[in-house]
C-alpha cells in the first residue's frame, strides 16, 4: 500500500504503526517501516471496508495484492478470515511483515515476497474469497491486477474485490461480469468494492 502521496493518519494511529481495529487483536498497534510512499489504508477507511464486508470476513480465503504496511491483509486476520496470504514487492517490507505474523502467532497468515503481476500470471493454485488490491498509485497496476485475477482462475464465483486507486481512474478495463457493490470518493482516493461474476 504505497503512493507518493502520504494520507493523513488517524488521530488514533501514531506516525509509523498501522492499528488493527477489530477482532482478536483489537487495538494492537505494529510498527511500518518510514519507507518513502508506504501509506497505511487509514483508520477511515479501513472502517468502512469492515463495516461492507462484515458478514465476509470470517472463514474467507483471502489475498492482499499488495500488502506494504499489512494493514488491510492483517486486519482481516484479526477478524478471523480462515487464511490470508500477503504479497509484497520490497524485501524488507516482506520481512517486517513476517515478523509482524510471527508477533500475532498467527498460522492463518503467509508472506510471499514477490512481484505481484508476474505472481498472478501463472495458473491459480488457489481460488480466494476476498481480494485486496491497493496498490500505489498511478503506477497502471489496479486493472491488470484485477484483469490478472479474472483470467487466470483465481476467484471463487462471486468473489468480493476491493479495489483503492487515485479517483481519476478510469474503469473501462474492470473485467466482465464484475459488479460494483460500494463506492467512496473521499480527497484523491476513490476506494471501491466489487463482486466478481457467480
Amino acid at each position: 500500500m504505497k503512493t507518493t502521496r502520504q494520507k493523513n493518519s488517524s488521530p488514533h494511529q501514531g506516525p509509523g504503526y498501522v492499528r488493527l481495529i477489530s477482532g482478536r487483536w483489537k487495538g494492537r498497534r505494529l510498527p511500518v517501516l518510514d519507507a518513502q510512499g508506504l501509506r497505511p489504508t487509514s483508520d477511515r477507511v479501513k472502517e468502512t471496508l469492515f463495516n461492507w464486508l462484515m458478514q465476509d470476513v470470517a472463514g474467507a480465503v483471502v489475498l492482499d495484492c499488495f500488502a506494504g504496511s499489512g494493514s488491510l491483509g492483517l486486519e482481516a486476520l484479526s477478524r478471523y478470515a480462515a487464511s490470508v496470504l500477503l504479497l509484497e514487492k520490497d524485501a524488507q517490507t516482506a520481512a517486517l511483515l513476517k515478523k509482524h505474523l510471527q508477533s500475532l502467532n498467527s498460522s492463518e497468515g503467509a508472506v510471499h515476497h514477490t512481484d505481484t503481476l508476474q505472481w498472478l500470471q501463472k495458473p491459480a493454485t488457489t481460488q480466494f474469497d476476498l481480494v485486496f488490491i491497493d496498490p500505489p498509485f498511478r503506477q497502471q497496476l489496479a486493472l491488470p491486477t484485477c484483469q490478472a485475477l479474472a483470467s487466470q482462475g483465481w476467484l471463487k464465483p462471486g468473489a468480493l474485490v476491493y479495489l483503492e486507486t487515485e479517483k481519476e481512474l478510469t474503469l473501462q478495463d474492470i473485467p466482465a461480469g464484475w459488479t460494483l457493490l460500494k463506492e467512496k470518493i473521499a480527497g484523491q482516493l476513490a476506494y471501491r468494492l466489487w463482486q466478481a461474476a457467480e
